[in-house]
């Protein structure tokens, strides 16, 4: 049990984006929110803005005052990512501080509401993105606790009087099954994440107990190919319970029919492109009208959803030049990503800047990495952004690159693309990984911009 009524709460590890999240919502609350995190960046100065406070040392001299004396009136909340040894972790542990991990606090939460959460290895940031749009923009509202900034509302959270909430239900570190949810959805079960899973199975098995979480009068809705016994089906391409009909692409928007035993509603428009994004549409627009909300209120939602930061992103669009910043960081990511860019720009030379995500997930997939990062037509691939990661022996971005089947394919250093992207000058840039290179951006879009 977790004491959510208390009037400060400290977050170590503010700047992750579950973690904001959190810090917002106890801020909504009329609590005292400080945090520490490692590292300054562009969401840590927002929430600075909003008036949280951060520190950036790891030392207990860095605590406000208030939070050395209120332990029994206070919350600690913590991520998996910090280290053991962390010296502020270490003096909450032993000074009797009520000590609880992000998913617990979520878990609890949860309780206390209408939950829809929605679980996947991938689509889940997008899908329970468009539902938290669906509900704020059709007025019946939620509390949402999302895995991206919402180009909307410029935030990862968002807020309500009723007592509904959205979560983006993490399968690392098993933290979903602390959720009890109302409705829940599961886009895909891909094996990813074996630094912490046994295997594809285990992964598997695990999303199986989550999906068993789902209450007793509640409702699973489930992508139409994955392998669970329970639950309704949803798709794009495939008949379901719940699927998209007639899918076609006019002026750069993906337009489609949506049919299904809650109703079926004509011509959707949804700005986000690529197969799998109509079908994240598909399961948002099923928990809507699940919901009891009206069918033409959803469809405008849809229309004006203008995505999440960093999900297939459209940061340049000129006659001369498109660039298109993505989080893909997956082998099945990465594919759905490229085959939306040849739906949109079929005529153009695709350049990709492919940055690869932990050693462990490059060696589990290098097969695949290589496979679909020779489906570009020419490709930078940066060196391995190791997160929480120690190097492994004889796991890298030249070994992976040996791999990839493309002519037009070079290592290059982070800090050289922009001096390789001016010599190239790429008709179509599209960026993708999950680290940091997200800071080449807008270096990128000011160069191609001014060229």
């Amino acid at each position: 049990m977790i004491n959510l009524n208390v009037n400060r709460v400290f977050l170590v590890g503010i700047g992750g984006i579950g973690m904001s999240a959190l810090a917002r919502y106890f801020a909504f609350k009329g609590c005292i929110v400080c945090g520490y995190d490692k590292t300054r960046t562009a969401l840590c100065e927002q929430l600075e803005r909003e008036g949280i406070i951060i520190t950036y040392l790891d030392d207990e001299s860095s605590i406000p005052l208030s939070f050395h004396t209120t332990a029994e009136d206070t919350l600690i909340i913590y991520t998996p990512a910090i280290p053991s040894n962390s010296v502020l972790l270490n003096y909450f542990k032993n000074g009797g501080f009520q000590l609880k991990k992000r998913a617990q606090v979520l878990g609890e939460i949860s309780n206390n509401s209408y939950c829809i959460a929605v679980a996947g290895t991938h689509g889940k940031t997008t899908t329970s993105s468009l539902i938290a749009h669906i509900l704020t923009h059709t007025k019946f509202g939620c509390n949402a606790f999302l895995g991206g900034i919402l180009s909307n509302y410029k935030t990862n959270f968002l807020f309500s009087t009723n007592n509904v909430m959205v979560v983006e239900a993490d399968e690392y570190d098993r933290s979903f099954l602390t959720l009890n949810p109302d409705i829940a959805v599961i886009t895909s079960m891909d094996a990813d994440h074996l630094d912490i899973y046994n295997d594809a199975n285990d992964l598997k098995a695990t999303f199986r107990e989550f999906s068993q979480k789902v209450k007793q009068d509640g409702f699973l809705f489930k992508q139409a190919n994955l392998p669970l016994e329970n639950g309704q089906s949803y798709a794009a391409l495939i008949e379901a319970d719940y699927y998209a009909d007639n899918i076609r692409v006019i002026d750069g928007a993906f337009i489609f029919n949506y049919i299904g035993k809650l109703g079926n509603i004509k011509d959707v428009k949804l700005r986000l492109p690529g197969n799998h994004n109509v079908e994240n549409a598909v399961a948002a627009i099923t928990v809507a009208l699940q919901l009891g909300i009206d069918s033409e209120k959803i469809k405008l939602a849809v229309d004006e959803f203008l995505g999440v930061k960093r999900r297939f992103e459209v940061v340049l669009n000129t006659p001369d030049v498109k660039i298109i910043d993505d989080y893909a960081h997956h082998p099945d990511e990465l594919k759905a990503c490229f085959e939306a860019v040849r739906m949109l720009f079929p005529k153009k030379k695709m350049t990709v800047i492919f940055q690869p995500h932990l050693f462990s997930r490059t060696r589990d997939f290098v097969n695949e990495f290589a496979e679909v990062l020779s489906k570009p037509d020419q490709l930078l691939l940066l060196d391995i952004y190791p997160a929480r990661e120690l190097p492994i022996e004889g796991v890298t971005s030249s070994w992976l690159l040996d791999k990839v089947s493309l002519n037009q394919k070079e290592l290059c250093k982070k800090e050289d693309v922009k001096k390789r992207i001016k010599e190239l000058k790429p008709e179509l840039i599209v960026i993708v990984g999950a680290g940091d290179i997200d800071t080449l951006v807008e270096p990128l879009k000011n160069l191609m911009q001014n060229a």
